[in-house]
This record gives structure tokens, sequence and C-alpha cells, in this order.
């Protein structure tokens, strides 16, 4: 009876390890099929919330970008996009429409090209509303999250978190833009204090 107990016992132990070792809870990162219907579906503006990355050159960017809003426009051929960005970058707005997305449908890959200077990232399966963005540079993970509004429930931030951890990223590698940092888009004739009211 011994035995047996401590057979049990040695099983119940090693539970919380077997567990440990795959973690239930890591979705995988699955690519939106690239057709017509995905990708009408991502034309139009969004706003990005918060990104991590290992590779070195893009975490130096996203430390630098306090808030940035981005629109894609159907582009000069079938599977270009054009960008629009408006971003604050430290202190200093900036906007941007000089730079392309090419679209790569037999690997549900996007390229964005932006002064001969191009990356590659996947978009991953989500809420509609949301713009999740798997950036492949060099085998460094990467993950960008985006919304079609600044607010995102705190749901799907926790989804974009759990991601993230799965991947290696702790709490302090994650980096979020701030709603008080947004710029004035182009086009909106607007003071300094209507701004700040249409951020309250």
């Amino acid at each position: 009876a011994s035995q047996a107990m401590l057979a049990s016992l040695a099983l119940l132990l090693g539970l919380p390890l077997a567990l440990a070792a795959e973690p239930p809870t890591c979705a995988p990162l699955i690519p939106v099929t690239l057709n017509n219907d995905t990708i009408s579906g991502i034309l139009g503006q969004w706003v990005y919330i918060a990104g991590a990355s290992k590779y070195g050159p893009h975490q130096v960017e996203l430390k630098t970008v306090k808030h940035a809003v981005f629109s894609f426009s159907p582009g000069s051929h079938e599977d270009e996009l054009n960008v629009t960005e408006t971003m604050r970058v430290n202190e200093t707005c900036i906007t941007k429409n000089t730079s392309n997305i090419h679209i790569f449908r037999h690997n549900s890959t996007l390229v964005h090209v932006d002064d001969q200077v191009s990356s590659t990232a996947q978009l991953i399966q989500s809420d509609k509303d949301l713009f999740i963005l798997k950036h492949l540079n060099n085998n460094f993970p990467g993950l960008s999250l985006s919304a079609r509004t600044p607010n995102v429930s705190k749901e799907q931030l926790e989804e974009f978190k759990a991601h993230l951890h799965c991947l290696g990223f702790g709490e302090e590698e994650i980096f979020y833009t701030s709603k008080k940092d947004a710029c004035p888009l182009p086009g909106e004739k607007t003071g300094e204090g209507s701004v700040e009211q249409q951020l309250e």
C-alpha cells in the first residue's frame, strides 16, 4: 500500500513539472490567409498600441515611438498597399506617406518597403478589430498590436501579452504607446486645446 502511495505521490509531484514544460495557455500564432477578402479587411486606419522585439534595431524603434496611427489604401498594383503613417517619435510628430506594403499570398507575408529598407511580417488571426503582426527579423521574435480604436479591451491586451510571454518576452520588454502623445492627423484643423479635449 505504501509503495502505491509513493507512486501516486510521485505522479502528483511530477504533474506541475509536466505542466510547466508545456504551458497549456500558448495558443499557436496562425497567419491569416491573404486573399481579396482579408486584404480589403485591413484597409483603413489603425492605431498602434504595443510591441515587443528581440531584434536590436527594432527595440530601439519601439522605445522611441510614443504614438502612431497608420492607414492602408489600395496601391498602384494589385498586391500593393499605400501606407500613411502619423507618429510621435520621442517629442516630434512625423507624417510619412512614401512607403508601401507588398503582399505575398503564397506564404501569407506582408513586406513593408520604406526608403529601400524592407521588413517582413505575418498578419496573425485575431479579432477583426485587431491587427497583430508577427515580425520576421532574422529569426528574432517580434510581435506588435494595433487596433481600429485607441482603446482595446483588457481581454484583448491580456491575449496579446500571453502570446508575448509564450515567445519568451517579459513584461519589461513590452513597449506601449499613450493616447496623450497622439499627433494631429493630416487634414485635422484643430488647435492644441481641442486635440487635448478629443483625447480625454
